[in-house]
């Protein structure tokens, strides 16, 4: 039977890029991208992208009677949340004074106002462009991707984990913030490797193979 990684659609994310980049590094595997409960449980693998607000994003997940499923993935298999789709994973969320689903302990908080360079230059919120991702830890995703590689962000909000050691990235914006976290068989980016060239693509190869 072929690999399946189901990417999970629950109204809010940048389904059809996260798609088409997998099918391009795993050409052998089945990608489905599905709000089917049944197909998510059934799936080998399981990417939750995610963009929007974040009350937006929980009322929608909640509405397609997601939770259970994704929370029972996320304790299982091969998981990669991407953008809103790691912070979810998370606690309390400053956007909406909402509460994620909690798989990880940690809050979602804001850029505060104010942020600035090394120069003193005032920085925009959102956080929008190339970064780079200092790798804190040692992980099967960051194989063959570059200490210090740059990927794409889009973002205002962040995670901060109450655990240090789930952190396997750290990018500075102003202030240093969480850009990866890696916890079991969890893995999540704020950045997007899907919109995120070479190491982006080289990231998701990693995913389709990772045994952990």
């Amino acid at each position: 039977m072929s690999r399946t990684v189901a990417v999970v659609d629950y109204g809010m994310g940048n389904l059809r890029s996260v798609a088409k980049a997998l099918e391009h590094v795993a050409p052998e595997a089945r990608v489905l991208v599905t709000s089917d409960a049944a197909v998510i449980a059934a799936a080998e693998r399981v990417v939750m992208p995610g963009q929007g607000a974040m009350p937006d994003c929980m009322r929608e997940f909640t509405a397609r009677g997601l939770r259970d499923t994704i929370l029972k993935a996320a304790a299982e298999k091969p998981f990669l949340g991407i953008c809103v789709g790691e912070q979810m994973l998370f606690g309390h969320a400053e956007e909406g004074n909402v509460m994620a689903l909690g798989i990880l302990p940690g809050r979602i908080p804001r850029f505060p106002a104010g942020l600035a360079d090394a120069d003193g230059n005032l920085l925009k919120v959102p956080h929008m462009g190339w970064n780079e991702v200092e790798q804190v830890q040692s992980h099967a995703l960051w194989q063959g991707v570059p200490d210090g590689a740059r990927f794409y962000f889009v973002h205002s909000y962040y995670v901060q984990p109450d655990d240090p050691a789930v952190t396997a990235g750290r990018t500075r914006y102003g202030i240093p913030f969480t850009s990866a976290v890696a916890h079991a068989n969890i893995f999540a980016t704020q950045f997007h490797p899907e919109k995120s060239a070479e190491a982006g693509l080289q990231l998701l190869k990693n995913f389709m193979s990772w045994q952990p």
